[in-house]
């Protein structure tokens, strides 16, 4: 054990330094510049899925991390969309080729083993269908890109929501922008200012995107340079539900913008602490409050409300509905696609195990992709969903806590 949480840190040190950004076009691709292949599992909802990009720029903010410049975002947004049209890649060739050089290298084998060079199952710039769907914000874990919640983002979109991935700017090594600029990654080394204040930034981050939508819904472009967007895209923003979920800090972040925001109705948090300093009992106001709106808890591992106070703290302040969910047989980046592309032949069986564990890949991300649509289904869609009973046969790699 002591072993395989130590290959974990390291595996969490080689993401937080070396994933980029997603950038999606905001126009439609071509057959001839698409990547040939998805290597993420196709979405099984009823809808094709979208996607599109939008630059935010908060001149109301000072980013905290680069002195002198305002806080500005990249988000990427999947919806339900027309059939038809090329797939969008899951990362642009120059990042892929970059993250698929610097994992090799970090992790000892051919970077062909690690390639990111492939499509999603989205197309760019593609019409939305339908009238009016439910909203669900995204935030990817410290140092993560936005790219690697695409699995689950996919699922959502395919079920019937707008799904908004955001990438922290400074947090991700590169976050590119329109025209080619990339925001290198400035985040200082890890203390507990230090994550205050990025728990600050991300819970701004993910209000500033709220009101960036507002302005998408109401007939306005917030694209910082105005680019055409999907059609029907702002029409279909039902804001009136809104739901918000993340991986590892983001999973704090969407505990945080629960608490702050009474636009978000439901959270999730899949496999993220709630604490500054766990040593110290120094937890977020999520911990030390609790919620009074539906949250779901996902661990994986040896990492569950037992092992971590933080979870302790907010299970006995909530005063809402709750679930927690763990995966045993997982580990802390199974939420992530990691889960996926990690489990590819050639690579050293420690490494993948370490950090997704030993659970089947596929089944895995199947059982993710229920609960969590599940959740917001239940919450943001006001459908009743028997899969909270208790324990299911169709998904026995999870357990109930």
């Amino acid at each position: 054990m002591p072993r395989k949480r130590s290959i974990t840190r390291r595996f969490g040190a080689l993401a937080g330094a070396v994933v980029a950004g997603a950038v999606v076009a905001a126009v439609p691709a071509t057959a001839a510049t698409a990547p040939p292949r998805s290597d993420l599992p196709a979405p099984t909802g009823p809808h094709a899925v979208g996607v599109t990009e939008l630059h935010l720029v908060d001149h109301a903010r000072r980013d905290p991390w680069v002195p002198g410049v305002v806080r500005e975002l990249m988000v990427t947004v999947r919806y339900p969309a027309k059939r038809g049209g090329a797939p969008a890649p899951f990362l642009t060739p120059a990042a892929a080729e970059v993250v698929a050089e610097a994992d090799g290298a970090r992790l000892g084998v051919d970077a062909d083993l690690v390639d990111y060079g492939f499509a999603t199952h989205s197309v760019a710039g593609a019409d939305v269908v339908g009238a009016r769907w439910p909203v669900v914000l995204y935030s990817p874990g410290r140092g993560e890109s936005r790219a690697f919640g695409t699995a689950l983002t996919e699922q959502l979109a395919a079920e019937g929501y707008m799904v908004v991935a955001l990438d922290h700017t400074h947090e991700p090594p590169a976050v590119e922008f329109p025209g080619g600029r990339v925001a290198r990654r400035a985040l200082p080394p890890s203390s507990p200012e230090v994550l205050r204040e990025m728990i600050a930034t991300r819970v701004g981050d993910t209000r500033f995107v709220l009101d960036r939508l507002e302005v998408l819904a109401a007939g306005g472009n917030p694209d910082a340079e105005r680019r055409r967007l999907p059609r029907g895209l702002g029409r279909a923003l039902d804001l009136s539900r809104v739901g918000v979920f993340g991986h590892s800090g983001g999973g704090f972040t969407a505990g945080e913008a629960v608490l702050a925001d009474r636009r978000v109705d439901a959270g999730a948090n899949l496999d993220g602490s709630m604490a500054y300093a766990q040593s110290t009992g120094d937890f977020g106001r999520v911990a030390r409050e609790g919620l009074d709106r539906p949250f779901l808890l996902m661990s994986a591992g040896d990492h569950s409300a037992a092992s971590d106070p933080s979870w302790q703290e907010f299970l006995a302040n909530h005063r809402g509905w709750v679930r927690r969910l763990h995966l045993p047989a997982g580990e802390h980046f199974s939420y992530t696609d990691h889960q996926v592309l990690l489990s590819r032949p050639g690579l050293d069986p420690a490494v993948p195990e370490a950090a997704i564990g030993t659970v089947d890949p596929g089944r895995s991300v199947a059982a993710q992709r229920a609960y969590v649509t599940a959740f917001f289904d239940l919450h943001l869609g006001h459908r009743p969903q028997r899969l909270f009973d208790g324990p299911s046969d169709r998904y026995p790699e999870v357990e109930f806590h």
